[in-house]
């Protein structure tokens, strides 16, 4: 018997309260990709982790309205939209849409980050 492992691709693609968000509201996409950045997400005790331009472009298919990556790649560096947020930074409402789904955050250490490298 396979065990699969929790995938947080697959569930925000399948989620339709997230595709819902995602596709009538940019800023919720935008927050949604900038929380998927230099995070770890954690379900079952499995970890998930994604690049920014892989962040980008789940969020870019959940929307499916021909936008790719770098509509959202580096979108929260110097952005003068009032609603977009840095990367990394995980918005309250991005956090419990998360949870809703199972999913925990924490960000990555500095130790973390040099290992990625």
């Amino acid at each position: 018997m396979d065990i699969i492992s929790p995938n947080l691709e697959q569930e925000l693609l399948l989620s339709e309260y997230v595709t819902k968000k995602c596709q009538t509201s940019k800023s919720y996409s935008q927050n949604l990709y900038a929380a998927m950045c230099n995070n770890l997400f954690y379900k079952n005790n499995e970890e998930w982790s994604c690049s920014w331009r892989y962040a980008g472009g789940i969020v870019a298919d959940i929307r499916n309205i021909e936008e790719d990556y770098l509509d959202f790649y580096c979108s929260g560096i110097g952005s003068n939209h009032e609603d977009y947020v840095g990367e990394s930074f995980v918005t309250d409402e991005i956090r419990e849409d998360l949870l809703k789904l199972g999913w925990t955050i924490t960000e990555y250490t500095l130790s973390e980050q040099v290992d990625a490298i």
